[in-house]
């Protein structure tokens, strides 16, 4: 079974990018700890100065949708991060269907 993808655009309020990072840094340390984690990036977009893509792996979609999102983490996640969204993300799910290397 392969790892599901989750990806989120983050628009970040303009200003803010700095604080944004050090903000995510020690979130980090939140989702890398929960059941089913895998992996995950954030990556800065060059052609849109306050724009984020965070791509979390995850073992399966119920780690994510149940195990990390109805956790008392996920509220400190929340609390860390939400407030420099703008608008708040889109968070979508993939699955490989097909993978080279």
């Amino acid at each position: 079974m392969s790892a599901i993808l989750e990806v989120a655009i983050l628009d970040i309020k303009p200003g803010l990018a700095s604080e944004f990072e050090t903000a995510f840094k020690e979130a980090s340390t939140i989702i890398a700890s929960m059941s089913g984690y895998i992996s995950h990036q954030l990556q800065r977009c060059l052609e849109t100065e306050s724009r984020y893509m965070l791509l979390v792996s995850w073992e399966k979609l119920e780690d994510r949708t149940v195990g990390f999102r109805q956790s008392s983490q996920y509220q400190k996640w929340a609390s860390l991060l939400h407030n420099f969204y703008d608008p708040f993300p889109r968070v979508e799910h993939y699955e490989t269907v097909i993978y080279s290397n």
